[in-house]
């Protein structure tokens, strides 16, 4: 078998390296306006005059670093270095602080919002870029965004945190991530990655009020987001954690269930690990189980209904690889592993462009690509695919060796 899981190994760092790391260096640099483009068609068309979010932008920060930290390779650090001046130099607010979540094509702020999802990920980001590069003002500025999302999103009579602030952090009526999400005051998606971001501050920060944070979000999943008969996440809620959807997000589910076991072990407590381990297990359960197509793929959602949703997005599968191979290193149970190479297979023959590079945004549950959707735009940068990639090296070896 180790030979097989070698050639895995190999076939994952190529992808990252050759496929996604090089098309993000060599067609999204703006060298008019600075920073990245914020739209490149599917055919790689570049739409000059597309806006430039904070997300996109921090999750291209986080992805060079990641890869710098793992191979060294300058190109990658200068792409990080590049990310980081851009963020700074254009996203933060200079009268309130926090950053702006969208910007134009020229780097002006077009939204002044500040959405507690967007600092959150300037966290992960920040955190990653300082271990690749030990810069003491990164770390300061990553403390610094922990402080304001405190201050400015935690409820203090429920606990969690709001969605969205207005530019002076008095709290927004329109608080949707985006348009298709509901209105309402808390959701699992901001919490999962604050979740997230929290976990890479603790890596390089070891205080005591990130700690209690850490582990009171990890009890706010397990007591408020989590199903406990489904085992699968509930999306919304109003302040008071009543559920406000019966929406089904299996991509989240299988993201959350290995994202939730990253922030267990870094507290290094053996009773919560042996809590959340009972639950991720579950939670991969559950997604197999319901939400795997004939090809091996993972449904992106199903409605309230029971009806599935006729699509297959790149990010879902991306974190089902990691997330199943998560589950498989916990448990041993071979399905897991089966099913986490069935989902890279899919991925390989599917999801990938061979033809212009990158992945594909979405395709159909045949296979069959979406041609019209952007390869790069506001919410589809390199991090979900080339995290998967680096996640897969890592695990991979880890399994090797053992």
């Amino acid at each position: 078998m180790n030979n097989s899981l070698k050639l895995w190994k190999k076939q994952a760092e190529s992808e990252l390296k050759e496929n996604i790391l090089n098309y993000w260096i060599k067609y999204t640099l703006d060298r008019e306006n600075g920073g990245f483009y914020g739209e490149i068609t599917n055919d790689n068309k570049i739409n000059k005059n597309a806006s430039k979010s904070l997300i996109q932008n921090t999750r291209i920060l986080w992805t060079f670093s990641a890869a710098y930290k793992c191979w060294r390779e300058p190109k990658y650090l200068e792409i990080a270095n590049r990310a980081y001046n851009y963020l700074v130099g254009n996203f933060i607010d200079q009268q309130y602080g926090g950053a702006y979540w969208l910007l134009d094509a020229s780097g002006e702020s077009i939204d002044v919002k500040k959405k507690s999802y967007g600092q959150a990920f300037f966290i992960y980001a920040l955190s990653e870029y300082y271990m690749a590069t030990k810069l003491l003002e990164v770390k300061k500025r990553a403390i610094e965004y922990f402080n304001l999302i405190e201050e400015h999103f935690y409820d203090l009579e429920n606990g969690g945190y709001f969605e969205t602030c207005n530019r002076d952090w008095s709290l927004a009526t329109d608080l949707r991530l985006s348009d298709k999400d509901m209105n309402e005051k808390k959701s699992m998606n901001n919490h999962l990655h604050l979740l997230e971001a929290y976990t890479n501050l603790y890596r390089i920060w070891d205080n005591s009020e990130l700690r209690a944070r850490l582990r009171e979000l990890l009890e706010i999943f397990i007591d408020n987001i989590i199903c406990s008969s489904t085992f699968h996440f509930k999306l919304f809620f109003n302040e008071y954690w009543k559920s406000k959807s019966d929406k089904i997000s299996f991509g989240h589910d299988i993201e959350g269930s290995w994202l939730l076991w990253e922030a267990a072990k870094v507290l290094d407590d053996s009773t919560l690990e042996s809590k959340i381990e009972s639950i991720i297990l579950k939670m991969a359960g559950a997604t197999v189980e319901e939400g795997i197509t004939d090809k091996k793929a993972l449904i992106y959602e199903k409605e309230g209904n029971g009806q599935p949703v006729d699509e297959i997005d790149w990010w879902p599968q991306a974190e089902a690889v990691v997330g199943l191979l998560n589950a498989y290193q916990i448990s041993k149970q071979e399905k897991y592993l089966n099913l986490a190479r069935h989902a890279w297979n899919f991925i390989d023959k599917y999801i990938i462009d061979k033809q212009y590079g990158e992945w594909y945004y979405k395709v159909t549950p045949a296979g069959k690509p979406y041609q019209d959707l952007a390869k790069i735009s506001e919410w589809k940068g390199p991090y979900h695919n080339g995290r998967a990639c680096m996640e897969l090296s890592h695990r991979l070896e880890a399994i090797i060796k053992n």
